[in-house]
This record gives C-alpha cells, structure tokens and sequence, in this order.
C-alpha cells in the first residue's frame, strides 16, 4: 500500500509560488511563440513563391479577392512582411447555411526572412488577378570588400 505524501504550510505555499512562475513562464512563451511566429497563431498564411535574379528578388504571393487597399506590405533589412484581412461578402439573396465552404477568411500574415542586400526605398509591389508581386532590387552587398585607406607620414619637426 502507498502512502500519498500531503504537503504542510511552508511546502504548499512553495508550490503554489512554483505553479505561478511556471504559468508565467508559459504565458511568456506563448506570447514569444506568437510574437516570432505568426503562422503559430489564429492567422492564416497564404502561398508564396520567391524568386531571385540577377538584380532582384521576387516575392509573389496569392491572394485570391483581395485589392491594393486590403493588404500592407511592410520591410526592415531583415524580413518583408505582408498582411491584412479578407472578409466574408454575404450574398444579398442571404444563403440560410453553406454546405461547404473551402474559402479561408479572416486575418493573415507572412514573413519572408530576406538573406539579401535588398533596396527597401527602390521597391515596388502590385496586385493582379490575385497575385500579389513584390520586387526588390538587390544592391551590392559590400560587406567583405576591401578597402585601401591611406597611410601617411607625420613628421614631426
């Protein structure tokens, strides 16, 4: 037969401190988690193709319905981001029920980390026909060239 150990005072108030900074600690990393990671959130994350040429990168994404004034495009030297919200057009014959819906709707958000030297002034993006395009012009990346700096003599008189 085994014996449940019951906690005393002293021992229940510990792990009653020790439950609160684990939930603490859970709700910062779901808050981290969401914060890093929008596809791990309620958000939907729509298709993307990236493209590279010779002096651009090429991000085309679908978003079937949507116009210029429904989605943001925002870039930092490190990622361009992209989202918005597509919302549900009731039909004026008002449907009582679908039988099926396969159309996503609601917000969504896609990151796409950039590994280049881009140009963030010189970009420009477009929609049409549910395809939004966004080209990035590469600049030269000058990191790892050498520059010559010149040495001079001073004399001292």
């Amino acid at each position: 037969m085994i014996k449940t150990a019951r906690a005393t005072g002293l021992e229940r108030l510990e792990l009653q401190r020790l439950r609160d900074r684990v939930g603490r600690l859970f709700a910062a990393l779901q808050e981290a988690t969401v914060t890093e990671d929008p596809l791990a959130s309620e958000t939907c994350a729509p298709p993307v193709d990236l493209c590279e040429s010779a002096d651009a990168i090429v991000i085309c994404v679908e978003l079937p319905g949507l116009t210029a004034e429904q989605i943001k495009v925002g870039a930092t030297n490190t990622q361009l981001r992209i989202w918005g919200e597509k919302k549900r057009c009731m039909p004026r014959n008002r449907i009582l029920s679908h039988l099926c819906s396969e159309r996503s709707f609601g917000k969504f958000c896609r990151i796409v980390p950039l590994r280049w030297t881009v140009s963030i002034q010189d970009s420009e993006a477009s929609i049409d026909n549910g395809m939004l395009v966004v080209r990035m012009p590469k600049i030269e990346d000058r990191r790892g060239v050498e520059y010559k700096i010149p040495v001079k003599d001073e004399v001292n008189s």
